[in-house]
């Protein structure tokens, strides 16, 4: 459904049964759990989908050996439990992927076997695979480029990879398919109130500039790092539920890690787990954990927290990289929640909390994109009494994500599954599509067709950093797509020449912070 119609569908609708802000991974998955009750449900974003914390993310699926380490087997149940859920439900989108402990101290065998043995028990039949110890010759095999001296072996074990911005526009489709109704760039500028309690919301247009009001039944706040801005809206005196943090990660060439299998490094010096993962024909590495006053929608990496993993990368590799070789670094913000106790981020929770204001306004907060779907079930059971909804079962177990195809082969269209033959399909309506956007990105320009006419692309940004993940993937070769990138959209979107240099012109200062200092 084009965005004209789905503005025309909203302002026919008097009164959602529930109203969702923020179009992240927490916000998509309580939209599709409530419209996959039957609950009429709107979702608003105020950039694009998965702009933010959503999109940055490790590119795994995983249950959390740190967590294990930490002795929180609940959240690593459910979490193991929802990465076997979703590798069923979107099998196109996320996929078995081994990882491998090099080992250098004899001790570390026993110990990280032993745990990753524990892992293994705790996934029952949801498991990916066992995990097991390697000798020295078996880790090399596994991971060539690992550094040799004084590796006594390894343990391998098996964990879910994904791409995070691809699982969140198919979520969005899912929820279109159920009914509900997802509109981009469209931030929540008030909450309507009615004696006390949250009625609905008042919202703008980015695009026209046109306010709108929108009651609901129900209103819930899934605004990731931006959840105490919204309930704020609701209660100006409200206090801070969010201390956020900030990860980065680095994309490097592929040759820094060839082959299939990831490193996980348990312990590094700030206390973190380090993966250093192959990812679309490059290797991302990451992450850190650095407490930051306030969160903003396009944070940046520091310097040092690119020294950090450049130190840590050059450790464990025998390729030292250095900042030159790196393509795209990229930060997210973690919205975990506060602990009296206070702390170091590290140590705060991933679990998510709910929470049901005195108005009525519904946040959750927290978590992590392996339980979004839980976080969601969660929240629409809690809203639906908050609002008086007739009880309805959760369907979202089963519920096959849209594109959903079982066997799709390896490849560039992998991410679209089913909707990958449509797509090759357009491609061959004009062979001017079938050109790739640049050499070194594995995109073709019918993609950025697709992506405005299907996806709900806006903007130059939406479509480079992630429709396709041309930004992470290398932002040098980005901005050099950006021009015909630009030419495609404002043929789709009925631009002109001045919107196709602003958006080029936006999204060239965008990329800068994309390439170390």
């Amino acid at each position: 459904m084009k965005r004209e119609d789905l503005l025309r569908y909203l302002t026919e609708t008097e009164v959602w049964d529930m109203i969702v802000i923020g179009g992240g991974a927490t916000g998509l998955g309580t939209a599709v759990e409530a419209a996959g009750r039957g609950y009429r449900t709107f979702l608003l974003e105020q950039g694009d989908f998965a702009q933010g914390t959503s999109s940055r993310s490790t590119k795994l699926i995983h249950g959390g050996v740190r967590y294990l380490q930490q002795g929180n087997l609940s959240l690593v149940l459910e979490a193991l439990r929802e990465r076997g859920l979703l590798i069923r439900n979107a099998p196109h989108l996320v996929h078995n992927l081994s990882f491998v402990v090099p080992l250098y101290d004899w001790w570390e065998g026993p110990f990280y076997g032993i745990g990753l043995k524990l892992y293994d028990v705790l996934a029952g039949t949801l498991g990916l695979g066992p995990s097991r110890l390697l000798s020295r010759e078996e880790t090399l095999d596994h991971i060539p480029t690992v550094e040799p001296r004084g590796l006594r072996g390894g343990v391998i074990y098996h964990d879910g990879q994904f791409d995070d911005a691809r699982l969140a526009i198919s979520l969005a489709l899912t929820l279109a398919d159920l009914g509900g109704v997802a509109l981009n760039h469209f931030p929540v500028t008030g909450i309507i109130s009615h004696d006390g309690l949250v009625a609905g919301v008042e919202a703008r247009d980015r695009e026209t500039g046109r306010a709108f009001r929108i009651m609901g039944r129900a209103v819930i706040n899934a605004a990731g790092p931006f959840v105490d801005g919204v309930r704020r809206l609701a209660d100006p005196a409200a206090r801070d539920l969010i201390a956020p943090s900030q990860g980065v990660h680095l994309v490097l060439d592929g040759s820094f890690l060839p082959g299939d299998s990831a490193i996980m490094v348990p312990h590094t010096d700030d206390g973190r787990v380090l993966f250093a993962v192959p990812w679309h024909g490059r290797t991302v590495v990451g992450t850190t954990d650095t407490p930051i006053p306030t969160a903003g929608l396009e944070p940046r990496p520091l310097p040092e927290e690119i020294d950090f993993l450049l130190s840590h990368a050059a450790r464990y590799l025998t390729r030292h990289p250095e900042r030159r070789d790196v393509l795209s670094t990229f930060a997210g913000i973690r919205p975990l929640v506060r602990s009296d106790g206070g702390g170091t981020t590290a140590s705060l929770s991933r679990d998510h909390t709910l929470l049901v204001e005195g108005s009525g306004l519904v946040t959750i907060a927290g978590g992590k994109w392996t339980t979004y779907r839980k976080m969601g079930e969660d929240t629409v059971t809690a809203a639906a009494q908050v609002a008086g909804l007739d009880h309805r079962p959760s369907v979202t177990e089963t519920l096959r994500i849209h594109g959903w195809q079982e066997g799709t082969a390896d490849g560039p269209l992998q991410v679209y599954g089913c909707d990958a033959a449509a797509l090759e399909q357009l491609l061959a309506e004009n062979s001017a599509w079938r050109e790739p956007l640049h050499p070194a990105l594995p995109y073709r320009a019918g993609e950025v067709v697709w992506g405005v006419r299907h996806e709900w692309a806006r903007t130059v940004e939406d479509v480079l950093a992630r429709r396709t993940r041309a930004l992470l993937l290398d932002a040098r070769a980005a901005v050099a797509a950006a021009p015909r990138v630009a030419e495609l959209m404002a043929r789709e979107l009925g631009r002109d020449s001045a919107w196709q240099a602003a958006q080029v012109a936006a999204f060239t200062t965008l990329a800068g912070g994309y390439l170390p200092e």
